[in-house]
């Protein structure tokens, strides 16, 4: 089952040896196995280790899983040996050590390891095997360090990772030195601890301040771009909102004052009103008139004729009892 790790895989100086039974050899074919069943098999992996990264680890995790129960010691050399033999670090001996400590495939380290692997040192730890990539590495005055390892049937080849490696990493920082250095500055550090030289300096320092200035004018420029869009975009939306109100108005006035349009109906209704108001039909010639005599003209029964007034009342009393036959006679 999977076992969690809580902790940095331990120091083999600090702990007793955790391989309790007696040391015999195997052969590559008997590991295969898994035997022997009362103890893991010890497999030795070393190396310097410089800016512990992702080919480091997955060279330790083959060498973890090379057979099915075994048990990885990791050996890391010293400065001194390192300095001496293949040259300086970036990291010391100490950083080193606690990178090691740190990687899941590990499960012991071994400070101040040797340069070139003694019987003596084999018996010590009760190394079975020794895993490395198969690639001769010629140090120390030896063609290859590992040919007595070979020889003995000890190893047990691992596979490099390409396109990663320590000296690849360093490589990248010095290409890109310069900007390594302003970034640094810029972020505080003096040039003293970057070894930067007084022109270097005031020259990284003007550098800063134009890709600052850079940097603040292509910021304007975006925003710009994006104050232009908006615009853009608004101004689309309003001439789209004119051509609908223009279609709507210019629908609604031909709807009121085109040929047909309300505003003529209305107009024509009011006019014929107007005309009928100002010219009443006249009546009608041949209404009915009442039947009267034709050698009389009507007169109001109050009218007097221009004879001479009744010089008595008995002569007056004579001539309105005339009128009322009179009016008799009409009806």
């Amino acid at each position: 089952p999977f076992q969690t790790l809580t902790a940095p895989a331990p120091f083999a100086d600090e702990t007793s040896c955790q391989c309790q039974a007696p040391h015999e050899k195997l052969t590559i074919a008997q590991a295969c196995l898994g035997t022997p069943v009362d103890r893991p098999v010890r497999v030795y992996a070393d190396g310097i280790f410089d800016l512990f990264h992702s080919g480091h680890a997955r060279a330790l995790m083959q060498a973890k899983t090379l057979f099915p129960n075994s048990y990885l010691l990791v050996g890391v050399c010293s400065d001194e040996l390192t300095h001496k033999f293949k040259g300086f670090t970036v990291m010391d001996e100490t950083e080193r050590y606690e990178a090691l400590r740190h990687c899941r495939y590990v499960d012991e380290v071994i400070r101040d390891a040797p340069w070139t692997l003694t019987p003596e040192f084999l018996e010590k730890h009760k190394i079975d095997f020794v895993a490395h990539d198969d690639i001769p590495y010629s140090s120390a005055g030896s063609d290859d360090v590992y040919k007595h390892i070979k020889e003995a049937g000890m190893f047990v080849p691992t596979q490099r990772t390409e396109g990663i490696s320590t000296s690849d990493i360093i490589t990248r920082i010095v290409r890109n030195y310069d900007v390594y250095a302003r970034r640094n500055l810029q972020r505080g550090y003096t040039a003293k601890e970057l070894n930067v030289s007084f022109i270097n300096e005031k020259k990284y320092r003007f550098q800063n301040q134009v890709d600052k200035m850079k940097e603040k004018v292509k910021n304007v420029e975006e925003k710009s771009k994006e104050f232009v869009y908006k615009v853009e975009e608004k101004s689309h939306d309003l001439i789209q909102k004119w051509e609908e109100k223009s279609r709507e108005f210019i629908g609604n006035f031909l709807e009121l004052f085109g040929p047909d349009g309300a505003w003529k109906q209305m107009f024509q209704e009011r006019s014929g009103r107007m005309i009928q108001a100002f010219s009443p039909r006249q009546s009608p010639n041949s209404s009915p008139t009442r039947g009267r005599s034709p050698s009389r003209s009507p007169s109001p029964p109050w009218v007097f004729s221009k004879a001479s007034p009744p010089s008595s009342p008995k002569a007056a009393s004579a001539s309105l009892s005339s009128m009322s036959e009179g009016d008799e006679d009409e009806k």
